[in-house]
């Protein structure tokens, strides 16, 4: 496995992490409980020690699967990373990140974990009715008191990134980034430059950069892929039809599958710190860690750079 360092956090993480959306079981697909467990053991086995996880990923359950699998591991060989602030409800999630509730929610995050620390605590997605310096106060104390080692900030912006920063230090950030989403890219090479570094999520486009989806799929109403994401919709889906023709000559050329070219593309980039992959089983864990034992040539990452060019993705 490829480490980078994040800069603010002064901390060698793994370049591919264990993302654990899916595995929480609530409208994203069948899961099993027994094959994600097999699954972590698996990316920490191959070296990617770092689990990213959110007490909403199915209402607790993903917390507690993680919680579960590494029972049986180090944890001071393991980096877990979870997040506050974004409250399942009837109606979908209500944000709350007052200092009142991250105190809260931490607490239930290590219960659910099984740890008396969190290495990475994200504010999951910014909250306008609350000062950021509220919630930075009590990320600061937190940090403080051991129970969380680094403040990151999931889905903001620059400027609000800028403003938590007066009330402390901002370690990483979480953004999606992949072939077919690039909109953050400025914010990121930014961060960069600011040592705050990017742990980045759906870098295979919620699947559709695997191959495996190759005409529309016929999801369930509440399928968080085709809620959350843009790629399951014209136009994009067509493009990155069409773009996945270009993947598949580099993957003839290299005997290597669509997963691994995406993963490879994305975290090649200097910007990019670490790729979150969800994984259902050990072969695709395996399978996804493989995608660092080789690299992209410089005239392939240019051939799929063109592509993304002429096709507007």
């Amino acid at each position: 496995m490829k480490f980078k360092k994040f800069k603010n956090a002064g901390i060698d993480v793994p370049v591919l992490a264990a993302g654990t959306w899916a595995i929480g079981g609530q409208n994203y697909g069948a899961v099993d409980r027994a094959d994600s467990i097999k699954a972590i053991h698996a990316m920490v086995d191959k070296g990617a020690n770092l689990i990213d996880t959110a007490p909403c990923y199915g209402n607790g359950a993903s917390e507690k699967i993680v919680g579960e699998a590494i029972s049986t591991l180090s944890r001071d060989k393991l980096l877990l990373s979870t997040k506050f602030g974004l409250i399942p409800n009837p109606g979908g999630y209500a944000r709350d990140a007052t200092f009142k509730n991250a105190i809260r929610e931490v607490e239930s995050s290590l219960y659910n974990l099984g740890t008396d620390y969190i290495d990475f605590y994200y504010v999951h997605w910014p909250d306008a009715k609350t000062p950021i310096s509220e919630t930075m106060a009590a990320l600061n104390l937190l940090k403080k008191q051991g129970k969380i080692r680094y403040i990151g900030v999931s889905n903001f912006t620059k400027e609000m990134i800028e403003e938590a920063g007066e009330f402390g230090q901002i370690d990483v950030q979480q953004p999606p980034f992949s072939m077919a989403d690039q909109r953050y890219v400025d914010l990121m090479k930014w961060g960069h430059g600011k040592g705050i570094d990017s742990m980045i999520y759906a870098p295979l486009g919620a699947g559709i950069l695997t191959g495996a989806i190759r005409s529309m799929p016929d999801f369930a109403p509440g399928d968080m892929r085709l809620n959350f994401y843009s790629f399951f919709k014209e136009p994009a889906f067509g493009k990155i039809m069409e773009l996945l023709k270009t993947l598949d000559e580099i993957s003839a050329g290299n005997g290597k599958p669509l997963a691994q070219i995406a993963l490879n593309w994305s975290v090649q980039k200097d910007f990019v710190g670490s790729a979150l992959v969800g994984v259902r089983d050990v072969k695709e864990a395996e399978e996804n860690c493989a995608a660092f034992d080789w690299d992209l040539s410089a005239d392939e990452i240019k051939k799929i750079d063109d592509a993304l060019v002429r096709l507007e993705i």
